[in-house]
């Protein structure tokens, strides 16, 4: 079998993805496709059509033709298995069999094609196959991709908590009467208590609502109401000096500072010689009308050990789960030794963990349509008005022991309709007109905080409002799998360890 080219076309032969396979003009192709539909006969039913040169081997597709072109000499039933193979390739990559829908997917779909015919001839692949080789899924990207994210949100978190302290320590300071103190710089020299304060107050403004400061009297000294480009720098000096006296000034530019400030300090790690990452990520789906389509949870913990005298130990793991989880261990760990006495430790005790690198030990899934296993339930309810619709969304924690900080519910809106007018209003709230969406920000749920509502107005259909979707961090894990004591193989005696503790959602959805 010789396969020159295949194609998707209009009943009127204008090519909307055409792929060929040997060597051929854009003129020969666009020809041979013109042609196709006025060799086809009305009213009867075909499957193949062949001409001096070419056979057209074509299933109609609802407006729309998958076409192969092939030499006369080909196999005939095996042009109509590999007709097939590509007709069902295109609505894996296609809502709708449609010319807009192909045109967007086109790039998807020759990839696809590719993998199915290579110069001219078919390669032994199916379905699964072909969509394995064409999303080239690599879960070690997944797994680095999470692990730097989760440093980005454990360093920031990190700075703003000592954000907190510093800032804690100058009013403190200035309380007693006492001169505000220096905190050291981001290399060898030594900040002023000012300078600190006023990029500590900037920092802190990104989570802390500001008060309402009294307006402070007019500086004396000449005029330059009217002298452009000087501002910033006249405000920025105007604006310290009220900072140094006490007064919490929000600036204009918080934002932009806050992220440079962010980009530059990153507050060192606790880390022993022997540290553990235990990381969990969550992929849910629900409903809009209530129930839990999928839920799907995975766990890992990560040994680090960075002194060699302490390769040779095991991990005592306290396991206190009861949705059902299901454990594996590494293969060379020994699993008798987990399964009796909830112990990691190594096949051949003589031998050493790996140091100075991440060694995943054990991992843990869970895969449920439980509803009662749902962490946070998200209920959004749109419904229509006079002036287009009122949304009340409200959130309840169900797991108690969790602590859920930098919780984002982001809920997207109808286009060029404005901002929504909002109603009564736990947390705060963003409104992003370029993307459409309006983010609901909560810095933290806990068994203190389970519940909230957010209820908002604007112009739309009930349908505009979907999909919900969520994102949150904890430093509490979901299946409560904990490593509460590490000691040596020889002598058993105990070994200081540090432990990160990550709850992550990788996708949590409200259709």
């Amino acid at each position: 079998m010789v396969l020159l080219a295949a194609a998707v076309c209009t009943k009127a032969g204008k090519a909307i993805v055409s792929r060929q396979f040997v060597e051929m003009t854009r003129t020969r192709i666009e020809g041979l496709l013109a042609a196709f539909p006025k060799l086809m006969n009305t009213g009867k039913q075909h499957t193949f059509v062949e001409t001096e040169s070419v056979r057209y081997v074509y299933q109609p597709m609802e407006k729309l033709y998958m076409v192969l072109i092939t030499t006369k000499n080909s196999n005939i039933l095996e042009d109509l298995e590999t007709l097939r193979l590509f007709s069902r390739v295109i609505p894996e990559y296609c809502r709708a069999l449609e010319e807009n829908e192909i045109s967007d997917h086109c790039f998807d779909l020759i990839f696809a094609f590719d993998e199915i015919v290579a110069l001219g001839y078919r390669e032994n692949v199916n379905l699964a196959q072909i969509r394995t080789f064409t999303e080239m899924d690599s879960h070690e990207e997944k797994v680095f991709r999470a692990v730097r994210e989760t440093q980005e949100r454990e360093a920031k978190a990190e700075m703003r908590r000592k954000a907190k302290e510093l800032q804690q320590a100058r009013r403190d300071a200035e309380r007693q009467g006492k001169k505000a103190p220096g905190f050291g710089g981001f290399g060898s020299s030594t900040v002023s208590g000012g300078s600190t304060a006023a990029m500590i107050t900037e920092t802190i403004i990104e989570t802390d609502k500001p008060k309402v400061a009294p307006a402070p009297a007019r500086p004396s000294g000449p005029s330059k109401a009217l002298k452009l480009g000087a501002k910033g720098k006249e405000v920025d000096n105007f604006v310290d000096k009220l900072k140094s006296e006490g007064e919490t000034i929000m600036s204009s530019n918080m934002g932009r500072r806050t992220s440079e400030s962010t980009k530059v300090y990153v507050p060192p790690i606790n880390m022993e010689s022997v540290h553990m990452k235990i990381e969990e990520k969550i992929t849910l789906t629900c409903g809009r009308d209530g129930g839990l389509q999928n839920m799907e949870l995975h766990g890992m913990i990560m040994l680090r050990i960075s002194d060699d005298k302490f390769g040779r130990i095991r991990l005592h793991v306290e396991n206190e789960d009861k949705k059902g989880v299901q454990l594996q261990t590494h293969p060379n760990v020994d699993k008798k030794l987990f399964t009796s006495e909830s112990l990691i430790g190594l096949k051949n005790p003589e031998k050493s963990f790996p140091v100075n690198s991440d060694v995943g030990v054990l991992k843990w899934r869970l895969q449920t349509t439980e509803e009662s296993f749902i962490p946070l339930t998200i209920n959004c309810w749109p419904s229509e008005s006079g002036n287009g619709c009122d949304v009340n969304i409200e959130y309840e924690l169900q797991e108690d022991n969790l602590e859920l900080n930098d919780v984002v519910i982001t809920i997207p809106l109808p286009s060029g309709v404005g901002a929504p007018v909002i109603g009564e209003l736990d947390g705060e709230y963003r409104h992003d007109s370029r993307r459409n969406t309006l983010e609901w920000c909560l810095p933290v749920i806990d068994a203190k905080n389970k519940s909230g509502s957010l209820e908002f107005s604007i112009a739309g259909q009930p349908n505009d409002f979907f999909p919900v979707q969520v994102s949150f961090i904890s430093k509490k894990n979901y299946c409560n799998i904990q490593v509460t004591k590490v000691t040596q193989v020889d002598g058993n005696s105990p070994v200081r360890f540090s432990t990160e503790t990550t709850f992550l959602v990788d996708k949590y959805e409200i259709l």
